[in-house]
C-alpha cells in the first residue's frame, strides 16, 4: 500500500471509530506517524479526505455485500445474511459519522447518497420483488414504498436529535428497525425461513 492510499485506508478507520469531527488533520497526522506537510502533499484539505473515505468505505461495503449475496439461497438468506453484515459493521462505528458527514461535508453526503439510491435502494427492490414472487413476502406490499422506507430508517437512526445516545443504543436500535422491517414483509413461510437461516447464522458465528 502506497502512501496516499495508506492516508486514506487510516482516516477511514478513524472517521469509523471515533466520528469526522473529532478526528483532526494533527490526530490523522499522529497515528500514521507522517507530518501533516506529507498528508498536504496527496489531499487538499479534510473535506477531499472526508469525501475520498467515503467513496472508499462504501465500495468495500458493496464488495462484502456483493459476496454475501452471491452466496444467498433465495431473498430470505440475503435478508439474514445482510441483517449480520450490518450488526458487523455497526459494532465499532461511531454513531455520529453519518450525522457528521450530512451536516458538515456535502461532497461525502453526495457519495454516500449516490450509494444509498443506486446500489443499496436497487438491491432492496430487487429482494422485495423475488421474495413476492416466491411466495416468501407479502404479496400487496409496495416495493418502492418499502425500500424507501428501509433506507431512511437505517439514516434516521443515526439521527442524535432523534435517538439521543444517552437514552438509546445505536446499533440496538438498527437492529429494531431492521427486525422490525422483516417482520412486516414476511408471510409464515418467509418467517419460517428466515428464523431457520437465522439460527445458521448464529451458530456458524458462535
Amino acid at each position: 500500500m502506497d502512501i496516499k492510499d495508506k492516508i486514506l485506508k487510516g482516516a477511514s478507520d478513524l472517521f469509523h471509530r471515533y466520528g469526522i469531527r473529532s478526528v483532526s488533520m494533527d490526530d490523522l497526522a499522529r497515528s500514521l506517524s507522517v507530518s501533516k506537510k506529507t498528508i498536504y502533499q496527496y489531499y487538499t484539505d479534510k473535506d477531499e479526505i472526508v469525501a475520498l473515505a467515503t467513496r472508499l468505505h462504501t465500495s468495500e461495503m458493496k464488495d462484502e455485500y456483493d459476496s454475501s449475496f452471491e452466496r444467498a439461497k433465495d431473498p430470505v438468506d440475503e435478508l439474514t445474511k445482510m441483517s449480520h453484515c450490518m450488526r458487523k459493521h455497526f459494532k465499532d462505528l461511531n454513531p455520529s459519522l453519518l450525522y457528521d458527514i450530512q451536516k458538515f461535508y456535502p461532497s461525502a453526503w453526495e457519495e454516500f447518497n449516490r450509494f444509498k439510491m443506486d446500489y443499496i435502494r436497487n438491491r432492496i427492490e430487487s429482494n422485495l420483488r423475488r421474495g413476492i414472487e416466491l411466495g416468501y413476502y407479502r404479496a400487496e406490499i409496495n416495493v418502492e414504498v418499502l425500500s424507501l422506507l428501509r433506507l431512511e430508517e437505517v439514516q434516521m437512526a443515526f439521527d442524535p436529535t432523534r435517538f439521543p445516545l444517552d437514552k438509546f443504543d445505536f446499533r440496538e436500535t438498527q437492529m429494531q428497525m431492521l427486525d422490525h422491517f422483516i417482520h412486516g414483509i414476511v408471510t409464515q413461510e418467509g418467517k419460517a425461513l428466515f428464523d431457520k437461516y437465522n439460527e445458521e447464522q448464529q451458530q456458524a458465528n458462535n
